[in-house]
């Protein structure tokens, strides 16, 4: 146990070296992972449903105008979903390279 303590804080030698950069590249693909599934999960709680629901037997008609008006944002918000999904997708993929990297 004192032997990895005292190999820890040393000065760091080239693998010493190799092994602080592998673990900072592995922390900084896992936080910016967290902050994508973040970002994705919040983003497809705001959407709203897609199904009409309980208000199809109800017969409540909607105007054009009523039907519309959150399209814009609403396309937005699925098209950064899909590009936080990707970015996540990306990094993980990234992880499991420098995973296999030979350190």
């Amino acid at each position: 146990m004192s032997n990895l303590i005292t190999a820890l804080l040393d000065a760091p030698t080239s693998s010493n070296a190799l092994y602080y950069t592998y673990l900072t590249v592995s922390f900084i693909l896992i936080a910016l992972m967290g902050i994508a599934a973040i970002v994705a999960i919040i983003l497809v709680l705001l959407q709203p449903a897609n199904s009409t629901g309980i208000d199809a037997l109800g017969g409540s008609g909607e105007t054009f105008f009523g039907k519309n008006k959150g399209k814009s944002i609403e396309s937005r918000m699925k098209k950064w979903t899909w590009i936080c999904l990707l970015i996540l997708a990306v990094f993980s993929i990234a992880f499991f390279v420098v995973q296999r990297l030979p350190w």
